[in-house]
């Protein structure tokens, strides 16, 4: 029988390697890498190319979300499933809207897990119960329709989701320069961009902004003015 191959992403070692141990369970199924954060699984899947990447959304460096867009341009064979806690319908929307094609929540069991991983490999699309009926009705009506705001960061390019994030978590421009190795007024150069496309004008207002796309998680920073 052939394994199906799973890199396993998740910023919590003890989550990570609380999976694996449950995952090489089954007959089916072999971990071959784990992630600590989305750049690490965007270069970890381009060399190991595993079936499919079981992926949280709320890490540093690189969102989940933005790591599986940019490992879909790379290896666009890829199959994703988003791992997380959050239970807002919104996540579910932005992760499939970002390429995954599957959702589980941390929650739940992991024959859930075992169940998403096997059906995406054979080409299906997989939500947990708890998102099943959700995720239809977002497939019939927009965020707007249903009273939610519409997210904009589609207009954005990956280095510009990259440098938001990074503003989000209270990077300094020099910080920022270093960790994408870009100058600083090309870091600069990104914020105005940032702000202009997003209409927001304030550091302040990119991290509500970021928080509230799911980019990272309230806990990351803990004041905003």
């Amino acid at each position: 029988m052939k394994r199906i191959t799973v890199l396993l992403v998740d910023d919590h070692e003890i989550v990570r390697e609380g999976i694996r141990k449950l995952l090489e369970l089954e007959d089916d199924l072999e971990v071959i890498g784990e992630a600590k954060n989305g750049r690490q699984a965007v270069v970890m899947v381009e060399k190991l190319r595993p079936a499919v990447v079981v992926m949280d959304i709320g890490m540093s460096l690189l969102n989940g979300l933005e790591a599986v867009r940019q490992i879909l341009k790379i290896v666009p064979g890829t199959k994703i499933i988003i791992l997380s806690a959050h239970t807002d319908s919104a996540y579910v929307k932005n992760s499939t809207d970002s390429g995954a094609v599957g959702f589980v929540l941390k929650q739940a069991s992991i024959l859930d897990l075992c169940a998403g991983i096997q059906e995406v490999n054979k080409g299906n699309t997989f939500f947990c119960p708890f998102f099943a009926k959700l995720h239809l009705e977002c497939e019939r009506k927009s965020f707007d329709q249903a009273g939610r705001p519409k997210l904009r960061h589609a207009c954005l390019n990956s280095r510009e989701m990259e440098v938001l994030q990074l503003i989000a978590e209270g990077e300094a421009t020099k910080q920022i320069a270093a960790e994408l190795g870009i100058s600083m007024k090309t870091v600069e150069r990104h914020r105005e961009h940032l702000m202009k496309k997003l209409n927001i004008h304030t550091i302040a207002g990119l991290t509500r902004y970021a928080i509230g796309a799911g980019i990272i998680e309230s806990s990351v920073q803990l004041t905003i003015v």
